[in-house]
């Protein structure tokens, strides 16, 4: 009679004990399919506000190409935002954030056009994580839409600061 309730008693701890296991797997995969939204787009959010902040105008295009020739600007759906900084000393310079993929997969990249010569390589990949990123002016605003692993979407919306 004893062993038969301690077994009893084993078995309701070890369903117990399984019970939590399998709600603490769950709300990790929960978790890890939120983390784009949690963790990386916030990163993302606030690295372009402070480049697109800084610049004293930008350009919407379909392609880098576009970009560095100035024309076929767009208002909407762009996948490449051209940035222009004026410089103290009354020069332009510019910069390129595109959403491409370079055949190690699709990012967002940082590109500095040089003032002579082709445009060359990234500087940097800004992130590796959304699926897609767009860049649209609406009413004078400018929104970036981030498309995330797990089919969320992020829009943020921001103009440059004077």
């Amino acid at each position: 009679m004893e062993l038969t309730l301690a077994t009893f008693i084993g078995l309701a701890v070890a369903t117990m004990l399984l019970t939590i296991v399998n709600q603490q797997f769950a709300f990790l995969r929960i978790y890890g399919a939120q983390s784009f939204l949690s963790e990386e787009a916030p990163i993302i959010s606030g690295y372009v506000a402070k480049v697109i902040g800084q610049s004293s105008r930008y350009r919407l295009h379909n392609n880098k190409t576009e970009a560095l020739a100035g024309t076929n600007m767009v208002m909407t759906n762009a996948p490449v935002i051209l940035l222009n900084f004026q410089q103290p000393d009354g020069s332009v310079k510019a910069a390129i954030l595109a959403f491409e993929n370079l055949g190690t997969g699709a990012a967002l990249y940082y590109y500095i056009v040089p003032s002579s010569g082709s445009l060359g390589a990234p500087q940097w990949a800004v992130t590796r994580k959304p699926t897609d990123v767009r860049f649209s002016i609406e009413t004078g605003v400018l929104r970036m839409r981030l498309s995330g692993p797990a089919g969320e979407q992020v829009t943020y919306s921001g103009n440059m600061q004077r």
